[in-house]
């Protein structure tokens, strides 16, 4: 799985600590975003720049439940952004 697929699984996946199901409701309705496997937590990004459907995903989450949300979804990730390359890193996530 790219990285970039693995770091929109990730943010679900820790939503999902926090708001339940909801998490996986949200995501879906990001353009772009695809969920391959709801039980391993597979997704896929589909047509566009995968960084934008990223940035979509931490927004629709942040406009929900606030700046809080977005720090949540910035930690999930630490790890698998220090492993990517400046220009692949979502805007959001920098």
């Amino acid at each position: 799985m790219p990285t970039i697929n693995q770091v929109a699984s990730k943010i679900i996946k820790e939503q999902e600590l926090v708001i339940g199901p909801l998490a996986w409701s949200e995501a879906r309705k990001v353009t772009g975003l695809s969920v391959i496997d709801l039980q391993a937590g597979t997704v896929t990004l589909g047509s566009g720049d995968p960084k934008i459907v990223v940035d979509q995903l931490v927004g629709r989450y942040e406009r929900l439940f606030g700046r809080a949300s977005h720090e949540v979804c910035r930690e999930a990730v630490a790890t698998l952004v220090a492993t990517m390359s400046p220009a692949e890193v979502p805007s959001s996530l920098r």
